[in-house]
């Protein structure tokens, strides 16, 4: 009885765990928004300097999104190891 008793205990932690380890695509999705919010009012108080606003707003949206990324990665190693 206390062996299935710790399986369920341990499953059910790794599930907990995984749910908190997502919570770090929230933030990923509010960067990204905030990067993008930037651009946009960078592009309307400076049209000329478009294209490299925008190169830079590539390289905020790949690091912003790198993090969301290792965030769901997290989940996931939580669950299956």
């Amino acid at each position: 009885m206390d062996h299935i008793f710790f399986l369920s205990l341990t499953s059910s932690a790794k599930f907990i765990g995984a749910g908190l380890a997502t919570i770090g695509v929230v933030g990923a999705g509010a960067g990204i928004g905030i990067v993008f919010s930037g651009l946009l009012l960078a592009i309307s108080r400076n049209p000329a300097k478009e294209a490299r606003l925008m190169q830079i707003v590539l390289l905020g949206f790949a690091l912003t999104e790198a993090m969301g990324l290792l965030a769901i990665m997290m989940a996931f190693l939580i669950l299956y190891s």
